[in-house]
């Protein structure tokens, strides 16, 4: 426990009401969606309100050496939000306004609280859209998803939360508050800061207000269903739609596993005798460009040796996209524990990285179901196993290690949305260099020199 003074000081910032201490608060803050995690209770948890609250705290913080942990919804995949050590987990359930709307400029302002899903209702009502699109969308906040740099099945066509960030607000480990870009479409005013935050995990400071751009909602979309049965024919798809000049809105994989099981799960109706399917949406504002664009990819599809179905109504579209988003509760429904990695690789080696990963899951007799975002090359190898099980758990990392390598012989990358958090730590050496974590190393050390902010995470610990 903190010393009571230090609790009296956090009770005067935010409220009593609003500084947890009781264990089964303290648990409940201790882990995310991350498998197989080590975690630490927090000594207290703490829910402010405003960004003076948060520059309070973080001033008490330092002043004591108390380490903070920044925490949205928790649906994290890298052990980016668990405490590893005493300190404070900073909550922004309370920090969830929607600050503005501004259509005229295609921005919103909000909190980092604000949920991702409430976000895109508010802005639908001007015919908006904010487009990063991660699977817990209904759940996830923007502050966290701004913090991992979220992805999701819209990042073909749209790009991820990067590609939004036009401004933030930011307490420094040091307390002071910073403000870096803004409204403006154009701003190339001394360094990227905002740029440099995003994804940071909050190592370099804590988010407290995001400026985002939004776009016009597509008004037509054609939604279809791809099988196959060989997954050389579906990655071989994904190729031949692009090199037609087709950039879908969104373009999945699920394979056979995954398939069999989300059928079981969601009863939607999906063929279960095919190695693979896509699910594909092309969208715009045209009419006769999306049905064009909808002739293509059913050409490529056909030529690929794949069978085609295309909604034709709404309700069909969302029986489509419903299976997709039921892929990961589907498969987790199968195992007491589920770990759900984030190979990337460029998408012309999605063939590839599929047949390897069925190798390895061969190698290790290992039950790992597939599917991700076949279109940007990010794969979600899903492996179902049981903590308990000790000696299964060390063929389960043997497997991620080289489901890791495998990726960055591709000319892929450790993530392509899930972030480095603790679980791929390990691995940042083999994409960046020993200069390259050095690098990383002395950024933190600028702008977090007592490792006060989310120690642990992303870059290694002082003397690690």
């Amino acid at each position: 426990m903190l010393e009571h003074k230090i609790l009296e000081q956090l009770q005067e910032i935010v409220g009593t009401q609003n500084v947890l201490t009781k264990k089964t608060d303290l648990i409940t803050y201790s882990y995310d969606a991350t498998a197989d995690m080590p975690r630490q209770l927090p000594d207290v948890v703490v829910l402010p309100a405003t960004t003076e609250e948060v520059k309070r705290i973080v001033e008490l913080a330092r002043s004591n050496q108390l380490a903070i942990y920044p925490r949205g919804a928790g649906t994290n995949l890298s052990g980016g939000t668990i405490p590893l050590k005493r300190g404070i987990v900073l909550s922004f359930q309370r920090m969830n306004a929607i600050l503005e709307v501004d259509a005229d400029n295609l921005t919103a302002t909000v909190q980092p609280g604000v949920i991702i899903q409430d976000l895109n209702n508010a802005v639908a009502k001007f015919g908006l859209i904010y487009p990063p699109d991660p699977g817990t969308v209904a759940t996830a906040t923007m502050g966290g998803s701004v913090s991992e740099c979220s992805g999701g099945l819209r990042g073909l066509k749209y790009g991820v939360t990067k590609h939004y960030v036009m401004g933030m607000e930011v307490v420094l480990a040091s307390g002071e508050v910073v403000r870096f870009g803004g409204k403006t479409v154009k701003n190339v005013t001394a360094y990227d800061f905002a740029s440099l935050f995003v994804g940071s995990e909050g190592t370099l400071g804590i988010i407290t207000e995001i400026t985002v751009k939004l776009i016009p909602a597509p008004k037509y979309r054609r939604s279809l269903l791809a099988l196959f049965d060989r997954l050389e024919d579906a990655g071989n798809t994904v190729s031949g739609i692009i090199r037609n000049h087709v950039i879908p809105a969104t373009l999945e994989i699920m394979d056979k596993k995954t398939i069999e099981t989300v059928e079981n799960y969601a009863k939607v109706g999906l063929p279960t005798d095919v190695e693979a399917l896509l699910l594909i949406e092309v969208d715009g504002m045209v009419p006769e460009l999306v049905e064009a664009e909808a002739q293509v990819v059913l050409r490529v599809i056909q030529e690929n040796n794949g069978n085609v179905r295309m909604a034709a109504t709404d309700q069909e579209r969302e029986q489509l996209w419903a299976a997709r988003r039921a892929a990961l509760p589907a498969l987790a429904q199968l195992s007491p524990t589920t770990v759900l990695e984030d190979a990337t690789v460029p998408r012309t080696r999605i063939t590839d990285m599929l047949l390897a990963i069925q190798k390895i899951a061969e190698k290790y007799r290992l039950n790992i179901g597939t599917f991700g975002h076949a279109g940007d090359g990010n794969l979600h190898p899903t492996i179902l196993a049981d903590a308990s099980n000790q000696e299964e758990m060390i063929r389960v990392h043997q497997a991620v290690d080289e489901i890791f390598a495998a990726a960055l012989s591709m000319g892929g990358t450790l993530s392509g949305e899930h972030g480095i958090g603790i679980a791929k730590m390990k691995y940042l050496k083999d994409e960046l260099g020993q200069p390259g974590l050095a690098l990383m190393r002395r950024v933190k050390e600028a702008l977090d020199p007592d490792y006060l902010l989310n120690p642990g995470k992303m870059v290694p610990l002082k003397g690690e």
